[in-house]
């Protein structure tokens, strides 16, 4: 029992071997059907729409206004 113990305690701490993402798999990971907007055109419409309300470029990650106050 002890050696089937120690046999799943092996295999599940391997999951944890490969953690994020290697430099050569991340070519595979930039290509544009891997982005999370599923339309593109309804991106690029919003990001008009904001920058045409806050008179700012992007905004979307970071806060703050188009009138310079945060």
């Amino acid at each position: 029992m002890k050696a089937f113990g120690l046999f799943a305690a092996c295999l599940a701490l391997q999951g944890c071997a490969s953690v994020g993402v290697e430099p050569w798999q991340r070519d595979v990971l930039a290509r544009p059907e891997m982005s999370l907007d599923t339309n593109p055109v309804d991106a690029a419409i919003d990001d008009h729409i904001y920058f045409s309300k806050e008179a700012s470029s992007g905004g979307r990650g970071f806060g703050g206004g188009g009138c310079g106050c945060n």
